[in-house]
């Protein structure tokens, strides 16, 4: 496989060295496992990590989840990003939510390992930049565990890897940042149907093409297996300590849903 030329990392001044990069002085961090849950509920229970996050009154968390079928539309979507198979949406009966993180549209549904950073970063915060790159850097370690080779392109958030030299997307990235504290992630591609990416333009991205590891190892993959992988790297990336895994927490019910059109 020809690899492309490895992308620059974010500039001295916003350096990814721990100094940069260590979230909140008290290191120790809840690791939920949330299972399978409906897109909405872990909206609201995002937006309940974050207000006491903002309020001291609960450490970081990493929210590991896989989601029901679903669409998102971040602040740069366009209708046009996801009209074209307006049919074929119609007929799966997926739900399509506008949500407030950058990035144009995506999908999510079983398969699929979403993550949820909701941290506070103590200064000097690195920016946006920083973190995302770090998330994406975590995602190529997790890869590299079944030996796939992933990496970043030029001006496109996420992690790709390639196939007959064409590139293809293994994983997406889209953050927000509430007064410092962070909400939404990412989205790896474990062992999905990816005909749902068919029907959209993933990412707003012309032509892009969408894989999962599955499909490049030729053979099932565990999201568990592949959920443990990536809190590990994610725990080393971030000098974190993982204090109350979790299954099967309480969601919030009481903050506002996202904006859902149904197709």
């Amino acid at each position: 496989m020809t690899m492309p030329a490895p992308i620059p990392g974010p500039s001295a001044t916003s350096s990814t060295s721990s100094s940069h990069t260590v979230p909140h002085e008290d290191t120790h961090a809840d690791l939920l496992r949330l299972g399978s849950r409906p897109y909405a509920d872990v909206w609201h229970l995002q937006q309940t990590r974050v207000e006491a996050r903002l309020n001291d009154t609960c450490p970081d968390a990493l929210l590991l989840v896989e989601h029901e079928a679903v669409y998102t539309v971040g602040r740069r979507g366009q209708d046009a990003h996801w009209q074209g198979q307006q049919h074929a949406i119609e007929a799966a009966g997926i739900p399509l939510y506008r949500v407030d993180r950058g990035g144009s549209v995506t999908y999510h549904g079983p398969g699929q390992l979403v993550g949820y950073p909701i941290m506070k970063l103590r200064p000097p915060y690195p920016g946006p930049k920083g973190f995302v790159w770090r998330l994406e850097d975590i995602l190529i370690r997790t890869l590299s565990d079944w030996s796939l080779a992933g990496f970043r392109r030029q001006g496109l958030h996420g992690v790709w890897t390639e196939q007959d030299g064409i590139p293809q997307k293994l994983a997406a990235v889209g953050i927000r940042l509430i007064r410092g504290v962070t909400m939404h992630g990412f989205a790896l591609n474990v062992c999905l149907d990816l005909r749902p990416f068919e029907w959209i333009v993933p990412c707003g991205i012309d032509a892009c093409r969408v894989t999962s590891m599955a499909a490049l190892l030729g053979k099932p993959v565990s999201v568990e297996e592949v959920a443990a992988a990536l809190a590990t790297h994610f725990a080393s990336g971030f000098e974190l300590t993982w204090i109350s895994p979790s299954h099967g927490i309480p969601l919030s019910s009481r903050l506002e849903t996202p904006y859902v059109e149904r197709t």
